[in-house]
């Protein structure tokens, strides 16, 4: 299952039971809408379920398990939030989170290596957090967040490196925007920054699934800025969910070779 609120945007059913059915894996994946409110007790309970193995997890589910873990990743551990949940037999559970390490290589796929860039981050939430983890790692020169509240200056106290700074949303002078809020998800959603103050050589990635360009990706294109939707993020996450789930082999078998897992996706 895929649980989140809304569920409309949730891309990853299209991949993964082509996968399965691919790879004869007697699985199927399917998005739920669970109300914030009743999302603990439904995880709790369907993880019990002898034939559930595990949880993914989007928006805005990501940070609810956390007390529950008694195993989780470095990048959960930092962006205190995760993206899937997996039960072992002794009924532990282990959560993972995948979006930094997916977005940096969607950024490689592109040819928009991240290292020695100068980035602005919109949105420190799960992914987000994930996001500026993973871009840290990579070596960037220069990460800035922005987000509503104090969430972005709890997350740069957090990683007490010089390199984090939190100026606020201008994205005048940065080589790459990145868009981790859910701005766009709604029709009448407002823009997550002022794409007229993007520099036009400055690249954009909005990491929301739709099949239907956002309304930040539009605003890029009428400028002829180069902006990426979030599809090709997913793509790049298949083989490290397929291992979290124990399915070694068949990531090895994809990894080197994305193609069909893009294709089917942006056809679906």
């Amino acid at each position: 299952m895929v649980a989140g609120d809304p569920v409309d945007q949730v891309q990853a059913p299209a991949i993964f039971n082509r996968v399965f059915q691919k790879f004869n894996v007697d699985a199927v994946l399917v998005p739920v809408q669970v109300n914030p409110d009743r999302f603990v007790d439904f995880a709790t309970t369907v993880l019990e379920a002898g034939n559930v193995d595990g949880l993914w997890i989007t928006i805005p589910h990501k940070p609810k398990l956390m007390p529950l873990f008694n195993k989780i990743d470095a990048a959960s551990q930092m962006s205190r939030s995760v993206n899937a949940v997996r039960r072992h037999q002794d009924g532990t559970l282990e959560g993972g989170m995948f979006d930094g390490n997916g977005l940096v290589s969607a950024l490689r796929h592109f040819g928009a290596d991240p290292r020695g860039l100068r980035v602005l981050l919109l949105g420190t939430g799960g992914a987000g957090a994930a996001i500026a983890t993973a871009l840290l790692e990579a070596g960037v020169q220069e990460l800035a967040l922005h987000d509503l509240g104090d969430r972005a200056e709890r997350l740069a106290q957090r990683f007490n490196n010089a390199k984090v700074s939190v100026p606020g949303a201008d994205p005048a002078g940065f080589d790459l925007i990145i868009n981790a809020t859910p701005l766009g998800l709604k029709p009448d959603d407002p823009l997550p920054v002022d794409v007229s103050r993007i520099d036009p050589t400055a690249k954009v990635v909005d990491i929301l699934m739709k099949h239907k360009p956002t309304p930040l990706l539009q605003a890029c294109a009428k400028r002829n800025i180069e902006a990426y939707p979030g599809f090709e993020m997913l793509v790049q996450q298949v083989p490290d969910y397929l291992r979290f789930f124990g399915m070694p082999d068949i990531a090895d078998k994809i990894k080197d070779d994305l193609s069909d897992v893009r294709k089917h996706l942006l056809a679906a």
